[in-house]
């Protein structure tokens, strides 16, 4: 048997992470023969720690003949030690009248020590994904506290949205979301993401000659995918749980297997016109495990371009708002 993966996860008996973790002990992430060790990370508040406990004993119950065990800490040095991969979805909700600004200084907070623990104790091949929000900037301030660990270790989520985007693109054309391919996102994980529709291809045809409706690839498409959250928010009352954790899984398999083109947030080092110093979304290719590429050179129009200049420019100012946080 291969030896096993060490998995942490933070905030792991939320909401998220309850939807997570039995996905990744089934084999859903690294594969079916791939043995894991899952390092579960939460506050140390004992009804967060007892909640963690009870999400334990499910997964002993379950008999996943994948994991070969579970540890249940409060402590980073813990739930890090070793790691070969680290979920950071724990982070701290927007609550109401609360700012954007405020938002990000209190996960800064957080992300400034998981990133320091990360970088001390990881294993060496150690690679981080971002989850919990604003996943861009608190992954740009994660990788800025590594001195061991490389920034394209650092990669955060918009697997959300490309998803998102992709039934979208499916229901509009009344195909199946099998049928949908290269649904490329670009920016930030919020509503300012853009979507990008003229690279996408509906069984091999370019989507814009199945689906002509232009108006509607510019407006109510990006506005759907953008906002997604907040209509799941006002329809059942909490933020996305199943569908991020099945993003997040989508996320780390497709970069752990060799070939996969897909949508990551990535240092961009000024691709496509972002700032070389953030975080954004863009089409890589996967060319070993945990190693990608950026896809260079795909065509931009004048809307594309536009859409990118507004999503780098709030990037930038999230940047300009944690500057005090980076290293």
């Amino acid at each position: 048997m291969k030896k096993p993966i060490r998995v942490a996860v933070t905030g792991a008996a939320g909401q998220i992470g309850y939807a997570l973790l039995f996905r990744i002990a089934e084999g859903a992430m690294f594969g079916p023969d791939q043995p894991v060790i899952l390092q579960l990370l939460e506050v140390p508040v004992e009804k967060a720690m007892k909640a963690l406990e009870g999400v334990a004993m499910e997964l002993d119950d379950c008999a996943f003949p994948l994991l070969q065990g579970i540890v249940q800490t409060s402590k980073p040095e813990e739930a890090f030690g070793d790691a070969n991969w680290c979920c950071l979805v724990g982070a701290k909700p927007r609550g109401p009248g609360m700012e954007r600004a405020d938002l990000l200084k209190d996960n800064g907070k957080i992300f400034i020590g998981q990133g320091q623990v990360i970088d001390r104790v990881g294993a060496s091949d150690c690679r981080v994904a971002v989850v919990g929000n604003p996943a861009n900037t608190n992954c740009m301030i994660a990788a800025s506290q590594a001195k061991r660990l490389p920034a394209d270790r650092f990669t955060a989520m918009v697997r959300l949205d490309q998803n998102r985007a992709a039934t979208q693109f499916a229901k509009k054309a009344n195909v199946q979301v099998k049928d949908v391919s290269d649904v490329f996102i670009f920016g930030n994980h919020s509503p300012s993401m853009f979507s990008a529709f003229h690279l996408a291809k509906i069984n091999g045809k370019p989507l814009t000659q199945v689906i002509g409706h232009q108006e509607w690839l510019r407006g109510e498409l990006q506005e759907t995918v953008g906002k997604r959250g907040g209509a799941i928010i006002a329809a059942r009352g909490s933020s996305s749980a199943a569908s991020a954790a099945n993003a997040l899984v989508d996320h780390v398999h497709d970069l752990f297997t060799p070939g996969k083109i897909h949508s990551v947030a990535v240092k961009s080092n000024g691709d496509y016109g972002f700032d070389p110093d953030v975080w954004a979304g863009l089409p890589v290719k996967t060319i070993a495990p945990g190693q990608y590429e950026v896809i260079k050179g795909l065509p931009l129009d004048d809307f594309a371009k536009s859409k990118i200049a507004a999503t780098n420019k709030e990037l930038v100012e999230e940047r300009n708002t944690v500057k005090d946080m980076l290293k």
